[in-house]
């Protein structure tokens, strides 16, 4: 591939550079309940000895997201409880996304025992905030609180009695989260094709290396539902190649798997969805290093900005952003050409828009087949002359317009269904 690297490059690389650097980063477990055990492991840091007794307040969308889910170093466990008992009894707040990470085999079979003596209240928390978690421990006449917002180690509050050792203003209201989007299709086209790769390098080979790892994991062991395994009975074509090895990579991380991801937009499902698919497909065109490494630039940043819009949780399944990254990622992969980049996106839009979140659990796994499906028919449609029009459905003229009303669908219009859907998990009339 020839060298593209512009000489004097745009000012909004360096957004660009910051941006990967803050999302693209390692988690083990599902972030919802790693966030609860961050959260617990930090108020255990300013306690300093095991608490009394817990309470634990939690938004709506982390109750849902942690309901069904294995969380890692439990021996198969799941429940709000176990994430922050882990965490405030064996947790590194220090290692943040991975702060279950160390957890020895002794340390999983003391856990009940443990929890005897510690009673884990979980209460519904009022919140504007879609992810929102308070911890409060208590041990003798000390209380210490520790509250995590709209990020998963985004900490706003640290109190110890009546002292504020930290705090971080927010705002109560619901904020418009498409203003504070600096991604445009145009301008990450050209920071994917032109960017010095040596400023990015290592955050991406760091995504190929985790998330093939666990990929490898869930198709050679049994977890969840198994899908990665079932799909890749198909056949040997690369679309079920993609299709199978991003599937088992769910698999294995719903179910508990020990090994991290590199995420995406704070989830490492979305993670692994904008990432492999683009590598399976590189991988079987002969694609060189470099021509991976800009698509997963593509598909990344172009999942951040499809999310960005809609927030990091929402009832609208973030793995159709994230499956229409991959598609445009293998788009750019294999024709270098922005106009099928965009057409792509807006075929992809079109086709999956209405997959709901409805937690996280082991039906993620095939949630995502059909997300990366579309991402895949969204290419292949424009390459046969077919594309979805302005005036059809929630298609409009041009892919930022098209990228914002589904911003508007996922963050306004679907905030009902994320209540009615965690009505109905949670078993309230």
């Amino acid at each position: 591939m020839k060298d593209t690297v512009l000489k004097n490059r745009p000012d909004y690389f360096d957004k660009y550079i910051e941006i990967l650097n803050k999302e693209l980063v390692p988690a083990m477990g599902c972030t919802e309940p790693i966030a609860l055990a961050y959260c617990g492991a930090k108020a255990r840091e300013v306690l300093g000895i095991k608490p009394e007794h817990v309470t634990v307040y939690a938004s709506g969308n982390i109750i849902k997201n942690v309901k069904s889910v294995v969380i890692p170093n439990s021996n198969g466990k799941k429940g709000i409880e176990i994430a922050v008992a882990l965490g405030v009894l064996f947790g590194d707040a220090g290692k943040k996304l991975e702060v279950l990470a160390a957890i020895s085999e002794e340390q999983k079979d003391d856990l009940e025992k443990e929890m005897q003596s510690m009673p884990i209240t979980v209460k519904a928390l009022e919140t504007t905030h879609a992810l929102d978690i308070e911890v409060h421990l208590f041990a003798g006449a000390d209380e210490v609180v520790v509250r995590v917002c709209d990020t998963h180690t985004g900490i706003v509050l640290i109190r110890k009695n009546d002292s504020v050792i930290f705090e971080k203003q927010i705002s109560d209201e619901v904020e418009d989260t498409e203003n504070e989007d600096p991604l445009n299709v145009s301008d990450i086209f050209t920071f994917a094709e032109t960017v010095d790769l040596t400023e990015v390098k290592e955050i991406i080979e760091r995504q190929i290396n985790y998330n093939l790892a666990i990929s490898k994991e869930g198709m050679t062991n049994n977890y969840g539902a198994r899908i990665g395994q079932i799909v890749g009975m198909r056949d040997d074509s690369v679309r079920t190649m993609a299709l199978a090895r991003t599937a088992a990579a769910s698999d294995a991380r719903m179910g508990g798997c020990e090994k991290p991801v590199v995420i995406n937009s704070g989830s490492g499902n979305q993670g692994i969805t904008t990432s492999i698919p683009v590598i399976v497909y590189g991988e079987y065109y002969k694609k060189s290093h470099e021509e991976i490494l800009r698509a997963l630039l593509l598909s990344n940043l172009l999942t951040l900005h499809l999310k960005s819009g809609i927030g990091r949780l929402s009832s609208y399944c973030g793995a159709v952003s994230a499956g229409v990254g991959a598609g445009a990622g293998i788009a750019y992969l294999l024709t270098k050409d922005l106009r099928t980049v965009n057409h792509t996106i807006v075929n992809a839009i079109a086709i999956s828009s209405g997959i709901v979140c409805d937690g996280a659990k082991a039906s993620c796994a095939a949630k995502i087949v059909m997300a990366v499906e579309s991402g895949i028919l969204g290419f292949e449609m424009f390459l046969q002359g077919s594309q979805l029009r302005a005036g059809e459905g929630l298609v409009s003229k041009g892919v930022e317009n098209t990228i914002h009303n589904i911003s508007k669908l996922g963050h306004e219009g679907m905030k009902e269904t994320d209540a009615k859907i965690i009505e109905i998990m949670t078993g309230e009339k």
